[in-house]
């Protein structure tokens, strides 16, 4: 059984985001835990919340021990690009893609 969780439309660029998601690729869940707490990326936090949301699935909706949860998936999407531009010399201007993020992480059991 496995247990999804979906974060989306997070405002860090997925480049970014993949970094720390492929931390916590296949570790236990306490293992991951402890990995985002001391990474210092700014995608850590995002991450971990969806990890926790994920842990909460499986508890409560497929009734898995928490102590057993292992992280089997966790893959980050492109979202949605807000469209800006910057002022630039001569009149011109330069286009500023403001990227997103959509964030999936599934636990299930170690067995």
């Amino acid at each position: 059984m496995e247990a999804l969780s979906k974060a989306k439309f997070v405002r860090i660029a997925p480049r970014k985001s993949r970094l720390v998601v492929s931390l916590i690729r296949g570790l236990t869940v306490d293992a991951a835990r402890r990995q985002l707490a001391v990474s210092n990326k700014l995608a850590a936090t995002p991450v971990l919340k969806a990890l926790n949301s994920a842990v909460a699935n499986a508890v409560n909706n497929l009734k898995l021990d928490e102590k057993g949860l292992v992280v089997s998936r966790a893959f980050v999407d492109e979202g949605p690009k807000i469209k800006r531009s910057t002022p630039r010399a001569q009149g011109r201007a330069t286009p500023i893609r403001l990227r997103m993020s959509h964030i999936t992480i599934a636990v299930s059991s170690k067995s």
